[in-house]
């Protein structure tokens, strides 16, 4: 038997059974530690006001608390997460949870801004360990009629997360103090490490590729779980593969594509984590007590989780291209409003919601965008280094927002700047040749 054969007769099983209760529960696991990470990522934007209050911070300091976490997660994605093929998804999975768990526990009894700053950019490696390989494991562990839904629902939990964050936080922080949401989100973490310790499987494909000791016994005792008939033996281990080279997302057939996909995520990342990162602060600036300032940076994830799912409906009706070109178009626009025009209450509300609606809900097609462009062989290397050279926007946004906010321009001003990025996003996703992307 070849790796080959059992692969195939591994999704042969899947596929032609419905899922089981164990099936279930690992999707379920993908999806709330997801969820954890829009926990671990937006406590920062919920807790800024409060931190910068108590410390003193500047507007460029603040930023570069933003910034902490987001270089940490592009650190876990080039250097974490790429180990999950080496070592196992699962230990890829408790590993990251290990620094997530310490990163947020530790700062509850954090003293000076550095040692924040430092222990953001731990939190943040674990996180970038965690996401690219839950969508990965979602998908193997479903069957061919689920396992749309199921990616989806795991890329749902981000933003879920995000949204409950600000609930609590805005109950805790002026009872507690904003170090006690970074304890409870630790406690959670912590409560995921567990679960996936105890609940989570080692994926079959790792299993079959590199046959660790026991490797015919542990997906013969997975497969049990899922109700599925197990396997004689392990096949001929296969020889390693060799990585797609990067010259190759460069070669006369995907050159124009690559670069104009890394530049629309890249201004895409820029815009979008500025916003999460900084709208709370901003609401709270405007005279807003915490509570209802909070709650606009809540506005604006719930729009994101909405968005996402209308963004994935009018795509199948008007093709990637048009819808994220329009999301992004509609998106450059309201943030025009938002920065121009004097807000009451109600209408930041209604403005942000629409922000992070656009927003995220266009910036989203980029996924399906890039796994479009190249072919089944060179799509992992292809997707995954578009993400990783995007998240240097994620760093960069919030820092800059920051620096020019401490050398005076207005948020009128500041909207109006960082509403163009979305337009680069939006034209250079077009752009992309079509006989690539529909």
């Amino acid at each position: 038997m070849t790796y080959e054969n059992l692969q195939n007769r591994l999704k042969e099983l899947i596929d032609t059974n419905p899922m089981s209760a164990y099936q279930i529960v690992i999707v379920a696991l993908c999806f709330i530690l997801n969820f954890n990470d829009g926990i671990d990522v937006l406590v920062v934007s919920f807790t800024g006001s409060e931190i910068a209050h108590e410390w003193g911070l500047s507007k460029s300091e603040l930023g570069y608390i933003f910034s902490a976490g987001l270089a940490g997660m592009t650190a876990g994605c080039f250097l974490l997460a790429p180990l999950g093929d080496k070592i196992g998804r699962r230990n890829i999975f408790l590993i990251s949870l290990v620094l997530i768990t310490s990163g947020m526990l530790l700062a509850y009894t954090v003293t000076s801004y550095a040692q924040l700053l430092g222990l953001r950019v731990v939190t943040g490696l674990g996180i970038g360990g965690i996401l690219p390989n839950l969508a990965t494991v979602a998908a193997e562990f479903s069957n061919t009629k689920r396992r749309d839904f199921s990616v989806g629902l795991v890329q749902a939990g981000w933003p879920l997360g995000a949204i409950l964050t600000g609930f609590f936080t805005t109950w805790a922080v002026p009872e507690f103090g904003w170090r006690f949401a970074y304890l409870s989100a630790g406690l959670v973490s912590l409560v995921m490490l567990i679960g996936v310790y105890i609940f989570m499987p080692e994926s079959l494909a790792f299993l079959g590729k590199h046959q660790p000791k026991n490797a015919k016994d542990k997906i013969n005792a997975i497969l049990e779980k899922m109700h599925q008939a197990g396997i004689e033996q392990l096949p001929t281990k296969p020889h390693a593969s060799q990585p797609i080279p990067l010259k190759d997302l460069f070669a006369p057939l995907y050159a124009a594509s690559t670069i104009r996909l890394w530049t629309g995520i890249f201004f895409g990342f820029l815009t979008l984590y500025t916003l999460m990162s900084w709208v709370p602060n901003i609401a709270k600036e405007s005279g807003m007590p915490f509570e209802m300032a909070t709650l606009v940076g809540t506005a604006l994830n719930f729009g994101a989780f909405t968005g996402v799912f209308v963004m994935g409906m009018c795509i199948t009706r008007f093709g990637i291209k048009k819808v994220l070109l329009g999301f992004m178009l509609t998106a450059f626009t309201i943030m025009l409003i938002y920065g121009n025009l004097k807000l009451t209450p109600l209408l930041m509300f209604i403005l942000t919601f629409f922000i992070g609606f656009f927003v995220q809900g266009g910036f989203n097609a980029f996924y399906p965008t890039a796994t479009r462009i190249y072919p089944a062989n060179m799509r992992s290397t292809g997707v995954g280094l578009a993400m990783g050279v995007g998240r240097f926007g994620a760093i960069l946004g919030p820092a800059l927002f920051g620096i020019f906010s401490d050398l005076g321009l207005e948020v009128t001003t500041l909207f109006s700047l960082f509403s163009i990025p979305l337009l680069v996003a939006g034209f250079m996703a077009y752009s992309i040749p079509s006989k690539n992307v529909n």
